[in-house]
């Protein structure tokens, strides 16, 4: 499998449409300077709850291949350091887990 990194053009053009995504999310409801997007990389399971328990929530079905470098680059453009699981992550974990929704939420922002 070739290197996947954010000089891949798949990469950059993926992580650049979910930023947009993201941006027009945020203008849409409202965040101010404060407000945070957190960031994960999860299973249908997870992307489902999280839809139901925060809004907005932005999510996007990745293919297994690119999860990972995908995830890494989204992280990396919203100035997020990588926590000790997502350092941990590797492609046979996202395959095996079925890790392949990058879904974004703020944990402020709660369903009630």
């Amino acid at each position: 499998m070739e290197n996947l990194t954010i000089e891949n053009p798949i990469i950059e053009n993926q992580t650049r449409m979910y930023l947009f995504d993201l941006t027009n999310a945020a203008l849409e409801n409202g965040f101010k300077e404060d407000d945070n997007w957190e960031l994960v990389l999860g299973t249908e399971a997870q992307k489902t709850k999280i839809q139901k328990d925060y809004y907005p929530a932005v999510s996007a079905k990745v293919f297994a291949d690119i999860a990972l470098p995908l995830y890494h680059s989204i992280k990396s453009r919203l100035h997020q350091p990588l926590n000790t699981i997502d350092q941990s992550l590797d492609v046979k974990t996202v395959l095996k887990d079925n890790l392949n929704y990058v879904i974004a939420y703020n944990p402020k922002r709660e369903r009630r």
